[in-house]
């Protein structure tokens, strides 16, 4: 057991980060059901710990200081009922643990706690999701006190913290003879039961049983001068998990059971995975891939494009990194996992993995058995594919985009909503889209939108309803930016409903320029004089060959933004190219017929505007003169009106 000895220095108190208290206080209230979960945990934090220092290791083995046999100890005091998790790894410095206690500095926290609800259940799976970690231990105890020192440092650079989670903690420098951290819980009257030894080795067993090390437990054996006695002192420290490598097994060996409960000691999550892939790989190279599915989001699943971690990169089952943006692209960064890697140079870095062939060899292999794994979920199981389209759809969507090699891949996987269905829900696949095709239509249609409500009233949509057309509505803020890549499936282009010109009765697919002896409304005088009063708001008015109900609808061009995408950008401080949208008009409505019958100039522009106004607001666009609308409507409204006021009597 590592020698302790307290030093003079004064004891300081902190506050826990406001985050932290709230945390806190769900672990208690929401988890108790599932608080057998903090043993994990804290195994799992000394796994890691143990992990590290194998790593940093490598380049520099005095960092042992000459124990190079990691353990992780689980150890009971029943008189003063206290249960201690101890190992041997890298540990923390004063500075490590007041940050990696005494604050979240994980984005998405915020968001986090606003979403809890205040239903046990609910919160759960919340927190699940998020990662319980460390706190977890005040489920069960009064009091939780870590020592800890880095390895490298000197023996009275440890370091002590101790709280009882109820928003304060202390923090004093320590003397400690050995690198490491010891997690003491001073356990509730409650829940004396996790100082049993049948209980902590069924948890061990249950949860951590494939951890790379041995946990050890202290079995009491007989005293050599009163036989018939137990006593503490004469035993030894006992392996009481397999301490191997869940993925180096056979996949025969490896229950259901086993690989969630590993999927657990990766992740954090309470949830099951939905699905997962175990691999070996013999040959050229040599690896094994175990990948799994979650079956939730993190809150903060948008934002880790730059920071992401959830794949363990492994080199002959040394841990490595958290290495998921050298081994999987960005849009899979929602996979779980493990590399194992019998090829890599243990003094891996992360420059010599990004110049790596043998690296960039199993990306290539571990994103195919991904994709091949949601393949195989799409296919058998319709149902918790959608589960997890609902979840990661968005995400999924980054591919096409940025993988090129595998767009037609990902284009099996993509669901939409679409005309055929008033309801949100995206569970159309282009292969559904493509089957009930008329022999006659030669693209697939869809629009964007900024909600599906807009996307399902667009009046770019009625004439393809009145002809009985369907189309994918898409409403994800992704889908405007992937559809400008996007432009073929099966042989059949994707064409936009709001974007260039067309004639359904006509070639759709490739009717790209009109012609005015087939439309007589070409030339029509009062859309000219229509165009002279909008001037360079668009790009010219023309009659619709769209519109079979709406009065007017503007248009951009093939490869034209969307009015809602262009505010977003701009919000967002992006510098965007001019871009002029044509206004169609719709000359059978009664409004074009009162636009044509007006003789006074200034009705004629308010009419026109007006025209040109409602399309915008259609558009999901903003007016860039608000009060100038309102007064139009205003005037339009008194010219309607009697020319008495109603008698009040």
């Amino acid at each position: 057991m590592a020698k302790q000895e307290q030093t003079q220095n004064t004891t300081e108190t902190h506050a826990f980060q406001a985050e932290v208290q709230e945390v806190l206080h769900l672990m208690v209230h929401s988890l108790y059901s599932n608080k057998e979960i903090f043993l994990r945990e804290l195994i799992s934090n000394a796994s890691d710990a143990c992990d590290k220092l194998r790593f940093a290791a490598l380049s520099d083995e005095s960092l042992l200081e000459g124990d190079a046999d990691f353990h992780i100890d689980i150890e009971v005091d029943h008189n003063k009922g206290e249960l201690t998790v101890r190992d041997n790894g890298i540990g923390m410095n004063r500075d490590e643990v007041m940050e990696n206690i005494g604050t979240i500095a994980r984005s998405g926290t915020r968001r986090f706690l606003e979403q809890v609800s205040g239903d046990s259940d609910l919160d759960r799976k919340l927190i699940g999701q998020f990662g319980v970690g460390f706190y977890s231990a005040f489920i069960v105890a009064d009091e939780v006190t870590v020592h800890s020192r880095r390895a490298s440092d000197k023996a009275s650079q440890g370091v002590r913290w101790t709280s009882n989670g109820q928003g304060e903690y202390q923090i004093e420098a320590e003397t400690r003879d050995h690198h490491g951290t010891e997690v003491k819980l001073k356990l509730k009257e409650s829940e004396q039961e996790f100082l049993q030894d049948w209980t902590l080795r069924r948890l061990v067993s249950r949860y951590s049983d494939h951890i790379g090390f041995p946990i050890r437990m202290w079995q009491v054996g007989k005293s050599e001068n009163q036989e018939g006695a137990d006593e503490p002192e004469h035993g030894k420290w006992v392996a009481v998990n397999q301490a191997a490598a869940l993925w180096t097994l056979p996949k025969t060996e490896i229950s259901d059971e086993e690989y969630q409960s590993f999927y657990k000691h990766l992740s954090h999550d309470l949830e099951d995975p939905m699905a997962w892939t175990h691999n070996h790989v013999e040959g050229s190279q040599n690896y094994t891939n175990l990948l799994y599915l979650p079956s939730k989001a993190p809150l903060d699943l948008m934002m880790q494009r730059d920071e992401r971690h959830g794949l363990r990169l492994y080199v002959r089952r040394v841990f490595i990194m958290d290495a998921a943006e050298q081994l999987l692209p960005h849009y899979l960064r929602f996979v779980r996992g493990v590399v194992d890697s019998d090829d890599l140079p243990l003094n891996v870095s992360r420059e010599i993995l990004q110049e790596n062939d043998a690296l960039r060899k199993i990306r290539s292999a571990v994103i195919k058995r991904s994709l091949d794994l949601l393949a195989r979920l799409a296919d058998n199981d319709e149902a918790h594919y959608q589960r997890f389209w609902d979840e990661f759809g968005a995400v999924l969507k980054e591919g096409i985009v940025e993988d090129l090699p595998n767009r037609e891949k990902l284009a099996r996987l993509l669901r939409f909503a679409t005309t055929g269905d008033d309801e949100a829900e995206q569970t159309v696949s282009l292969a559904d889209y493509v089957n009930r095709m008329a022999d006659s239509q030669d693209a697939i249609w869809f629009i964007t939108a900024e909600s599906h409500r807009a996307a399902l009233n667009s009046p770019h949509l009625e004439i393809f309803r009145k002809k009985g057309i369907e189309v994918l509505l898409l409403s994800d803020r992704i889908d405007e930016w992937m559809m400008g890549y996007f432009t073929e499936y099966d042989g059949k282009p994707l064409r936009s409903v709001a974007k260039g010109d067309f004639n359904l009765d006509r070639d759709t697919a490739n009717d790209e320029q009109k012609n005015a002896e087939d439309d007589p409304q070409e030339d029509n005088e009062t859309l000219k004089r229509l165009a002279g009063v909008l001037g360079s708001e668009v790009s010219e008015v023309r009659p619709s060959k769209r519109l079979t109900e709406s009065a007017s609808c503007l248009v951009f061009g093939e490869q034209d933004m969307a009015l809602h995408m262009r505010r977003l950008l701009e919000q967002a401080g992006q510098e965007l190219p001019d871009s002029r949208p044509a206004l169609e008009v719709n000359v059978e409505h009664p409004l074009y017929k009162i636009l044509e019958s007006a003789d006074e100039k200034e009705h004629f522009e308010d009419l026109g505007r007006l025209l040109h106004e409602q399309a915008v607001l259609s558009e999901g666009g903003q007016l860039e003169d608000p009060a100038a609308f309102v007064r139009r409507i205003n005037r339009l409204m008194l010219e309607m009106a009697p020319a008495e006021p109603p008698n009040a009597e």
